[in-house]
């Protein structure tokens, strides 16, 4: 069985990442597997990156291409919306000539494939939804406007009162392709699935709920003081743990959700970590210390640093199936969140985090403190890495895929 996937990354990006541990575990099972990307950014022989210099320099520029339509748009949202209209790309000639038994897709958005293209595909095609962007108008995320369901326009995202605006017309491409193409869906998250059926995009191909996997060698509990050591961080404070891909920036992501939430929290003598974002010009003033890490490239680092937290909060506003969520859990460190999206996939209430009311931030407080001061803290660390055992270990979830 030989499998191609697609990706416009093999490790940058939550979704560039998870699409690049599901090649190795491939891999690792004697299974032919090959990753095809737009930016290559390991040494990996298996990932197919750009052949030259010229084709690296153009494919810079196709992300900043492909939103030329959506400039238009000047009061459009922070969310991201991806027309994929930028023609001569060498991916699909690429595939062809590969001819693989499957073809995997996972983020094609930034310029890497026109939306006609996936037409061009000769092979059976898996999906696998990192994002809602395949059975939406464009937004990879609709901020809750459910318009998918029927037709997008009017796009809240683009922020347009327009009928026939960008969203119809990127959603009507869809339709036509997809109406061509026998797709298999795959679903991360039992909401990503339940939305993705719901869709009228998509809802007549066939859906499987398998969920993103993790290297449960790799992240694994680390001692918390050895990883306060490497941080240089103070062994007689609680930490709580905030990071995502623009994190301070991202609205998203909940920053300014963990902004209100931390006004509220009771617990004294704690200090607050930021990665994934730089020291952002106006911060606020909490009345303890903040961390800013920015960006971490290494899963060690990663390791190490939930390993010196005691609390992950992620506040997001919609989320698909976080790897933040699961590599904290596999490292024994509890998290609380909103529960909305897949987050009660991973997280059990009381049992290994805490799951608030949604964007309640007085609850996201509640659920902060309980966790700081829970007189069983070492068994919700336990539960945290024996739920990813269970459920989201790499043996296990690529069997599924197989």
């Amino acid at each position: 069985m030989k499998i191609l996937h697609v990706s416009v990354s093999d490790i940058v990006g939550g979704a560039e990442r998870a699409a690049y541990r599901l090649h190795r575990a491939l891999l690792a099972e004697g299974i032919d597997s090959n990753m095809i990307v737009q930016n290559k950014k390991t040494d990996d022989y298996t990932v197919i990156g750009p052949k030259n210099n010229f084709e690296k320099f153009v494919n810079l520029l196709r992300p900043s291409l492909d939103q030329l339509p959506v400039m238009f748009y000047k009061n459009k949202s922070k969310t991201l919306f991806s027309p994929s209209w930028i023609p001569f790309s060498s991916v699909i000639r690429k595939i062809n000539e590969i001819r693989p038994d499957i073809v995997h897709l996972h983020w094609i958005c930034g310029g890497m494939l026109r939306i006609e293209d996936i037409a061009k595909i000769k092979f059976p095609i898996v999906w696998t939804l990192h994002d809602m962007w395949a059975f939406t108008g464009g937004c990879h995320y609709d901020e809750h406007c459910g318009r998918y369901k029927k037709e997008c326009t009017h796009c809240i995202v683009l922020n347009s009162n327009r009928e026939n605006d960008l969203s119809k017309l990127v959603f009507r491409r869809k339709l036509k392709v997809y109406r061509e193409k026998k797709i298999h869906i795959v679903a991360i998250s039992k909401w990503i699935k339940k939305s993705s059926e719901e869709s009228s995009l998509l809802g007549s191909h066939r859906h499987y709920h398998i969920p993103n996997l993790i290297d449960i060698s790799i992240f694994k509990p680390f001692e918390k003081d050895k990883a306060r050591n490497l941080w240089n961080l103070p062994k007689d404070k609680k930490f709580i743990l905030f990071g995502a891909i623009n994190a301070t920036s991202d609205p998203r992501k909940g920053y300014n959700e963990i902004l209100k939430a931390l006004k509220h929290v009771k617990t004294r003598n704690i200090e607050l970590i930021v990665f994934g974002s730089s020291k952002p010009k106006d911060t606020p003033d909490f009345g303890f210390k903040t961390h800013y890490l920015g960006h971490l490239h290494d899963d060690i680092s990663l390791v190490t640093l939930y390993g010196a937290a005691d609390v992950l909060v992620v506040p997001s506003i919609q989320e698909n199936l976080s790897n933040t969520i699961m590599e904290s859990l596999s490292c024994g460190t509890p998290v609380v969140a909103f529960d909305i999206g897949g987050n009660s996939d991973m997280i059990d209430h009381l049992s290994n985090g805490y799951l608030a009311k949604p964007f309640d931030t007085k609850d996201l407080a509640e659920g902060i403190d309980w966790i700081l001061n829970s007189q069983n803290y070492d068994e919700l660390s336990l539960n945290a890495r024996r739920k990813v055992e269970r459920e989201f270990d790499s043996k296990i979830v690529v069997k599924k895929y197989i």
